[in-house]
């Protein structure tokens, strides 16, 4: 882990849960692709008031990147790469864009948690994210519904 900040995070989780101490060490993630959205994020993933995030399966693919599983691990950073929190991946749902509801935007705790704000942001980003391999979202993608459990913070 190169990030001396998620490290000293990463250990300081260990040395209070020494269960999890066979662990690989968790890749280290902020949300979003901008600043002020990985900020606002990483402090809602620490209040536990984010408790999901979502990926567009098309992007996974073509970044190589595996599909996250139940169980996995990450050090929540905001812009900078300060560490914010642990997370733990609880659930994982390939869902069509067009079947995310409420409850999604709720679980991912942004904004004033409504289904249109979810849309409006996440089409911005999944346009900007597939962007940079010349695709597009289209209604019918399919998007990787990722729900975790903050462990640990500072």
């Amino acid at each position: 882990m190169e990030n001396a900040s998620a490290r000293n995070l990463w250990g300081d989780f260990l040395d209070a849960h020494l269960e999890f101490a066979s662990e690989d060490a968790p890749r280290v993630i902020h949300f979003y692709d901008n600043e002020k959205d990985a900020n606002v994020c990483a402090d809602l993933a620490s209040k536990e008031t984010k408790r999901a995030m979502s990926h567009a399966l098309k992007g996974i693919q073509l970044r190589n990147e595996p599909l996250p599983k139940i169980g996995d691990f990450y050090v929540v950073t905001d812009w900078n790469g300060n560490a914010k929190c642990v997370i733990r991946t609880t659930s994982v749902k390939l869902l069509p864009y067009f079947s995310i509801r409420e409850e999604h935007a709720r679980l991912e705790g942004e904004g004033d948690k409504s289904l249109d704000q979810w849309k409006n942001t996440h089409w911005g980003y999944f346009s900007r994210e597939l962007g940079h391999f010349g695709a597009a979202p289209k209604d019918s993608m399919i998007v990787v519904f990722e729900q975790f459990e903050m462990l640990y913070k500072k």
